[in-house]
């Protein structure tokens, strides 16, 4: 994170992340049915996001008072450094290796956060490993990451084109129509609308790959 950041903002964005990862992850306990939101503003009408989903559904988000606001920016192969701590979403290969589907670089905050490898809903049979790497090897079809959590280890195979993000303190004022999200855990209203408590945007253009 850069050093302009205030600690006010960057402590905001370190619990704004870790709730989400928490929910993304599963890893927490959530009292009430709760839905992924991946989709692309719509129109914006106070509180509430009119969202078009990735299957092509209107969805309206409304957001809870002071949901922070998280922003996913461009990060890269070179970042992916042994001792970082990653998530992973990734697709098995016949030789149990993980083909990346996309990268996550979590804030040194965040180590431990959802550790472990699990079903993720991102494509079908997709995974989700959040670990620690502990090797990188380049080769002719990427890097190839070997990541150790509690109870396993996992060799990931990062490819060239595969995206790979981190994340910064938004604003609400940046969610405008056009602008891409994800919401890990919407919670369902009795008036069919969604509740999130925090919202994943892309900036400058990116799709959250999440």
């Amino acid at each position: 994170m850069k050093s302009s950041f205030t600690s006010t903002a960057v402590g905001a964005l370190l619990l704004a992340i870790s709730a989400s990862a928490v929910a993304v992850t599963g890893t927490g306990s959530l009292t009430q049915e709760t839905v992924r939101v991946r989709g692309t503003i719509e129109r914006v009408e106070g509180q509430t996001l009119v969202v078009k989903s990735r299957d092509g559904a209107e969805q309206k988000l409304v957001l809870a008072a002071n949901a922070p606001v998280v922003g996913i920016v461009k990060a890269s192969l070179a970042d992916l450094k042994p001792g970082a701590f990653v998530g992973v979403t990734g697709m098995p290969q016949t030789d149990g290796s993980q083909k990346a589907v996309e990268v996550h670089i979590f804030p040194e905050s965040m180590r431990g956060t959802g550790e472990g490898h699990r079903p993720w809903d991102l494509r079908p049979q997709s995974t989700m490993t959040n670990a620690n790497v502990e090797q990188t090897v380049a080769g002719v079809d990427g890097r190839t990451l070997t990541v150790k959590y509690n109870g396993g280890e996992k060799k990931i195979i990062v490819p060239p084109d595969a995206p790979i993000v981190s994340y910064v303190p938004g604003d609400k004022s940046e969610l405008q129509p056009g602008v891409k999200i994800f919401v890990a855990a919407a919670k369902e209203q009795a008036d069919g609308t969604l509740e999130a408590s925090r919202v994943n945007f892309g900036k400058g253009g990116l799709t959250p790959p999440m």
